[in-house]
């Protein structure tokens, strides 16, 4: 007589919130017997995103070429095989899940083959909803919290120091691009950013993952140029292999674990030509197979690029595949170098101010309009990176390089004001015209007489 589950139901061994993350998680339960199979349903069913049964090994095994599941459910006596044999045979040909098993027998030998076999965790039959329901939970949050710690260890050693989805600025150019992020955030199209180094490229990337629905997920930035060309494939793709002594090893890629999420291929331009067509195929099919798996794995993922370099010249020089330049070529925004935004430089300014300071527990150096001039006149070769790095290396010895220095030593702080802003401008025009208010009015469109009064009125 096969051994039935026990029907009753049992508080769970932890909160409401335990189960919070169930609501997101697909869950497939392969037995051979239809009672536990409704069983299972009945009860993950409430609680998950989806949960589809087979009757055996075969129907769960076509069941995965098809799609993705977080948790599979797995009896372990069945007929023709047992789950645990299926689950090795599994591992080689790809499985992207973590097994639950389910068996009335648990004497030392099947634990041990169930470790080998990479079970996550065990159910003894007879067992009881809440049983079911913890474990489910405790998988799912484990995989939540292992992807987490992984794209958290790649974040922190990137060391980035930027303002991470915060799009600062309300010149001309940016308060475009903000419009045109506002239109394309709830869409699923692709986005190419291109433009000078230091531009904030990725900035404007996360300021797009976080407008759209896909906030609360992974935003996974992925420097193309920093891997080497024969890693970079396992990186993005992962890979599958056999391990003489532990069997079946397998690391999962980048793409799965920014599954729903974002993508940002930041130096697109750098990729391999054999990785290019691996990730076209990607991009249509959103499906992966990663490097020695005979199965693919359907993907939920928005992709952004970006590159400093020149793409139509790559795919001239035959670099870059033309059939993935105009896949990717479908949203282009182009980044303003910071010469071409000047009057975002004070709130730049200020928040790379405020922020390094006190991550170098230093306190922030006064912002005067004097200073501001002089930044103002430079003509920022980095970019946003640049000014950053100036203002950390300022922080650091504890002044401003002497060429940004207020002469005047002025305790006016500067502002945004229009009245301060036509006041940088005019000044900075005059200093590019030597002095000559001639030529600064004919460049600025005005009066001489009007540069005159601006200058009486200021030396006042």
């Amino acid at each position: 007589m096969p051994v039935k589950p026990e029907m009753t139901q049992q508080t769970p061994e932890a909160g409401a919130d335990f189960f919070v993350g169930l609501k997101l998680s697909s869950v497939l339960i392969v037995d051979d017997e239809a009672g536990i199979r409704n069983f299972l349903t009945k009860i993950l069913g409430p609680h998950c995103l989806r949960v589809e049964c087979a009757g055996s090994v075969e129907e769960a095994s076509e069941l995965l070429d098809q799609n993705h599941f977080d948790i599979v459910i797995l009896d372990n006596i069945m007929p023709r095989k047992t789950g645990l044999e299926w689950l090795m045979e599994q591992r080689k040909l790809g499985f992207f899940a973590d097994a639950i098993l389910i068996t009335a027998f648990a004497d030392l030998e099947t634990a041990i083959t169930a470790l080998r076999a990479g079970v996550a965790d065990f159910v003894l039959k007879p067992f009881r909803s809440n049983q079911i329901l913890n474990a489910v939970a405790r998988c799912f949050d484990r995989q939540e919290l292992q992807r987490e710690n992984y794209l958290l260890k790649r974040e922190l050693a990137a060391e980035k120091f930027g303002a991470h989805g915060r799009l600062l600025g309300r010149s001309d150019e940016i308060q475009s691009i903000r419009t045109t992020l506002e239109r394309i955030a709830p869409l699923p199209t692709s986005v190419l950013l291109t433009g000078a180094s230091g531009t904030g490229k990725e900035v404007v990337a996360r300021a797009l993952h976080s407008m759209s629905d896909r906030s609360e997920r992974p935003f996974v930035p992925v420097n193309c140029a920093a891997i080497s060309p024969e890693a970079i494939a396992n990186e993005l793709f992962g890979h599958i292999g056999q391990d003489p002594k532990t069997g079946s090893n397998q690391q999962d890629g980048l793409l799965f674990n920014a599954r729903g999420g974002t993508l940002f291929l930041d130096e697109i331009v750098d990729l391999p030509l054999t990785v290019q067509g691996m990730l076209l195929r990607v991009i249509e099919e959103m499906r992966i197979r990663p490097i020695g798996s005979l199965r693919e794995v359907p993907l939920n993922l928005r992709f952004m690029f970006a590159t400093n370099g020149d793409l139509e010249k790559a795919v001239a020089e035959g670099r870059f595949r033309t059939d993935l330049y105009h896949r990717i070529n479908v949203i282009n925004i182009q980044m303003p170098r910071l010469i071409e935004r000047k009057g975002d430089l004070l709130e730049l300014s200020n928040m790379f101010m405020q922020r390094i300071s006190s991550d170098l527990g230093v306190p922030p150096l006064p912002l005067t309009e004097g200073v501001l001039l002089k930044l103002s006149s430079y003509d920022w070769p980095g970019n946003v990176r640049e000014l950053r790095n100036l203002i950390e290396r300022s922080l650091i010895i504890g002044e401003f390089p002497p060429e940004f220095v207020d002469e005047e030593d002025s305790d006016e702080l500067a502002t945004d004001s229009l009245a301060a802003v036509e006041r940088r401008h005019i000044l900075n025009v005059l200093k590019e015209s030597n002095g000559n208010r001639a030529e600064a009015a004919r460049r600025l469109g005005v009066s001489r007489k009007t540069i005159d009064r601006k200058c009486a009125m200021w030396d006042g």
